[in-house]
């Protein structure tokens, strides 16, 4: 069984976009996949089949204001807005919706991880968890900490899943794939250090201790994964892909040149996936 796990990295993760695009180009169909954060919002578009449509939100939407913006963070509490992005526009009778008839029909499982709030604990929300115009499991594992307000769906509060499982390659596994993708949105060699989001965790450890302290050992328990990955990689269980460089581009950057040339390099580096997909079957 093969699978891929795409890691997110807010607007980085065009880069994941453009892979997707890629196979969907080749009528390539994967057997599961698992998304955390931006990452799920790619895999969700991939399971439907709507080639390019990630494409839009990553260049055209992103720079709305009510996309994203300080007027949103002081009217809202939250820089990002969430509900504009997986409700106004992918909702059934939104500007760019989700097609979901086309989710229930494809065959390909998949899972979206998000961090419990109150107890800092992942969670595994499966397809079963997605209703047409409810994306609330793409909202709570998109709502990055520090910068947005705790996300409330169904009756409980959560944060995005990079910050407990980064990588989820060990449930990808445990859900029964023998071949994994995984795609990063940073350099293959890049190892994270503990920076700012590290120093402001005590801007919520009163609300939410959990949260604060995975965001405290969030950059070991990457390169930790990062590493496990990279041995699976050397036994021919994993392909990683990730972009050769990513210059000063921000996680929230609005830059529609650097956007454009992270899509196109998802679009040249995914041979390597499509590769070592035919070498695997």
């Amino acid at each position: 069984m093969i699978g891929i796990v795409d890691v997110g990295g807010g607007l980085r993760d065009i880069y994941g976009a453009g892979i997707m695009d890629k196979l969907m180009q080749h009528h390539i169909k994967l057997d599961y996949a698992i998304g955390v954060s931006a990452g799920s919002a790619n895999i969700t578009s991939y399971a439907s089949g709507q080639i390019g449509r990630n494409y839009r939100y990553y260049i055209d939407y992103s720079s709305r204001p009510q996309y994203m913006s300080f007027r949103e963070y002081f009217k809202n509490g939250s820089y990002i807005n969430l509900d504009y992005i997986y409700g106004t526009l992918y909702n059934s009778g939104g500007e760019d919706p989700l097609d979901y008839p086309a989710i229930l029909k494809n065959s390909m499982d998949f899972n979206i991880v998000a961090a419990n709030a109150k107890t800092g604990k992942a969670v595994y929300f499966g397809k079963e968890d997605l209703k047409q115009d409810d994306y609330g499991i793409i909202k709570a594992s998109s709502n990055v900490p520090l910068i947005n307000s705790a996300y409330k769906w169904n009756h409980a509060y959560y944060y995005d899943g990079g910050i407990v499982d980064p990588i989820p390659y060990q449930y990808a596994l445990r859900k029964g794939c023998d071949r994994l993708i995984v795609i990063l949105t940073r350099p293959y060699d890049f190892y994270m250090e503990r920076g700012i989001e590290c120093h402001l965790a005590w801007c919520i450890s009163r609300k939410f201790p959990y949260i604060a302290n995975l965001l405290k050992n969030r950059s070991e328990l990457y390169n930790k994964q990062l590493d496990a990955c990279k041995q699976l990689e050397i036994k021919g269980i994993v392909c990683i892909v990730s972009p050769e460089k990513t210059g000063k581009m921000k996680m929230l950057t609005k830059d529609k040149k650097s956007l454009q040339l992270m899509y196109d390099e998802g679009l040249h580096d995914a041979k390597k996936v499509i590769d070592f997909i035919q070498s695997s079957r």
